[in-house]
């Protein structure tokens, strides 16, 4: 068994799609509509070819669905995003406005940094040695 897929909920699918593929790069693998204005919606980060699994970007349809938004962990990170190369990325998210929340550290696995998405979910951006 292997995770395919996972959901982030979001506001708005083209806004979405927007921070993912233009300032994080990740490629916009599908965009099908469901009807009744759903879409199923697919992204993954450049370079996985078929590694790792894909993100579901879903908007909110209730009330519960949209208090998730940007929490979909309690505060938590919610993805490790691994690169093989920690410098240039994250020069490249800081020149496309990404909202890092600290200076990148040294752990004894790598180079790490928070960032959040355009929602305020946390991520991981890790190099690892």
């Amino acid at each position: 068994m292997h995770i395919a897929q996972f959901v982030i909920t979001v506001r708005d699918y083209d806004e979405a799609i927007r921070f993912y593929t233009d300032t994080l790069g990740f490629e916009l693998l599908e965009d099908t509509p469901r009807g009744e204005g759903k879409r199923w919606v697919r992204v993954r980060p450049p370079g996985a070819n078929g590694r790792g699994c894909d993100i579901l970007l879903a908007r909110a349809a209730n009330e519960r669905q949209v208090s998730s938004v940007g929490n979909q962990t309690g505060g938590r990170v919610f993805v490790f995003l691994h690169t093989e190369d920690f410098e240039s990325t994250y020069q490249r998210l800081r020149s496309k406005g990404v909202k890092f929340l600290e200076e990148p550290r040294s752990e004894d696995y790598g180079r790490v940094v928070v960032f959040e998405d355009l929602y305020g979910n946390k991520f991981d951006l890790i190099g690892r040695t």
